[in-house]
C-alpha cells in the first residue's frame, strides 16, 4: 500500500476524512506537517466528535489526535506485538526525525480479532417490495439476487461472521418461496420463520415474537447491507444504556443547481452555486432491548420509527450510532439495486 493513501491534511474536512477512510478500507489516517508525523485521525475519533458536537463542518485539525502512537525504525520488529497491546490497526514507523518511513498494518498477515457478538437478529422480510417492480412480481424482495445469492442471504452472512446464529425472518408476501430457499441451502445457523398474516409494518411484526426474545437483538430491514463493525455498535449500545440505538448513515447530496434565497420584497438574499448538503439518515438497522417487543400492542400495524418516536417522547434513552456513507447500501429502489450490485462486484 502507498503511504500517501492514508495521509491527510489538517485542513481537510471531516467529510473528506470519512471518504478517505472508506477508500482505503482502513480505520486510521495520519497527518504529516513539514514531512513529520503530527497527528492521527480514526473512524472512532470522527464518531465521537459527531456524537458529542453534532457538527458536520469540522476539519481534521478539530478532531485529530496530536499524540499518535508510532515506533522508531529501530523498534519495528516488535510492531505487531505493540499493535495488539495498544489495540491499533495501523502504526507508523518513523526515523529519528519522526518522518514516516512505513506503515505497518495489523491485518496484512491475516490477523483479525475474533468476532463474538452472537445475539439474535430479526429481519423484516414481509414487505411487497412495490418499488422494485418488475423483480418483485416474480420474487419476494428478500430473494432478489445480488450476484449469486439473494439479498437476505448477504445480510445473514454478514451477521454470521460475527457469530450470530439465531435468525428470525418475519415473512408475509410470497413467504413459501423464502422458506423453500433457506430450507434447501446448506447453512450452519438457525432460521425461525414468523408468519405475518396481514401487513403489520416495520415494527408491528415484532409483536409476533413475544415471549421468544429475552436478550438484546438486532433488527434489520431486508433490503440493506451495512459493512461496519457490528460488535462495536453493540458495545456502544450497551455502554450508553440505550433502549434502542438507530444506525444512521451520513449522506452527501450535491444539488445540481444554483440555489437562490429570496429576502423581503423579492430581493436576492444569497446565492449558492451547486451547494452540498450533508446529513444523517436512518439506515433501517437498529439494536434493541427485548422489552420493546413485550410492550408492543398485538396485531396492530406500526412502523418502527413511530415506535422510536413514542419512546423518545416518553423520555426513554434512544441513541444514534453514526456510520459513513459508503458503509451503507440500500437496494430499496431499482437504481440503488444496481449500485449495490456494482459495489459488491456482482454481475447480474
Amino acid at each position: 500500500m502507498d503511504i500517501k493513501d492514508i495521509l491527510i491534511d489538517l485542513e481537510n474536512t471531516m467529510i473528506e476524512a470519512m471518504a478517505a477512510l472508506d477508500r482505503t478500507s482502513k480505520k486510521v489516517l495520519f497527518v504529516e506537517q513539514n514531512g513529520i508525523l503530527a497527528a492521527a485521525i480514526t473512524d472512532g475519533d470522527i464518531r465521537r466528535w459527531i456524537l458529542k458536537k453534532g457538527n458536520l463542518d469540522a476539519k481534521v485539525k478539530d478532531i485529530a489526535n496530536f499524540n499518535p502512537k508510532f515506533l522508531y525504525e529501530k523498534d519495528k520488529a516488535i510492531a505487531k506485538e505493540y499493535m495488539l497491546k495498544a489495540v491499533v490497526e495501523a502504526l507508523p514507523i518513523v526515523d529519528e526525525n519522526k518522518r514516516i518511513l512505513n506503515v505497518v498494518l495489523l491485518n496484512n498477515d491475516g490477523i483479525e480479532p475474533k468476532k463474538e457478538l452472537n445475539i439474535p437478529v430479526i429481519i423484516m422480510a414481509g414487505g411487497f417490495g412495490t418499488r422494485l417492480h418488475p423483480y418483485t412480481k416474480i420474487l419476494p424482495k428478500p430473494l432478489i439476487p445480488i450476484g449469486e445469492i439473494p439479498i437476505a442471504e448477504h445480510i445473514i452472512n454478514r451477521f454470521h461472521h460475527y457469530s450470530c446464529k439465531d435468525f428470525f425472518l418475519i415473512v408475509n408476501h410470497k413467504k413459501n418461496m423464502i422458506k423453500a430457499y433457506f430450507t434447501e441451502i446448506s447453512r450452519d445457523y438457525e432460521i425461525t420463520f414468523i408468519d405475518e398474516d396481514k401487513p403489520l409494518g416495520t415494527g408491528g411484526g415484532l409483536s409476533l415474537l413475544k415471549g421468544r426474545i429475552n436478550t438484546t437483538f438486532i433488527l434489520s430491514n431486508c433490503d440493506i447491507i451495512i459493512e461496519e463493525d457490528y460488535e462495536k455498535m453493540y458495545q456502544y449500545h450497551k455502554k450508553e444504556n440505550n433502549l434502542i440505538t438507530m444506525i444512521c448513515s451520513l449522506k452527501n447530496i450535491k444539488i445540481p443547481y444554483g440555489v437562490i434565497e429570496i429576502g423581503q420584497n423579492g430581493a436576492i438574499e444569497s446565492m449558492k452555486e451547486k451547494p452540498e448538503l450533508s446529513f444523517f439518515t436512518n439506515t433501517g438497522c437498529y439494536i434493541v432491548e427485548p422489552r420493546v417487543i413485550e410492550e408492543l400492542e398485538e396485531d396492530k400495524a406500526i412502523g418502527f420509527p413511530t415506535i422510536i418516536e413514542r419512546y423518545k417522547n416518553a423520555g426513554e434513552k434512544i441513541g444514534v450510532y453514526p456510520i459513513s456513507e459508503n458503509t451503507w447500501m440500500d437496494m430499496g429502489q431499482l437504481d440503488e439495486l444496481e449500485e449495490m450490485r456494482k459495489r459488491l462486484n456482482c454481475d447480474e
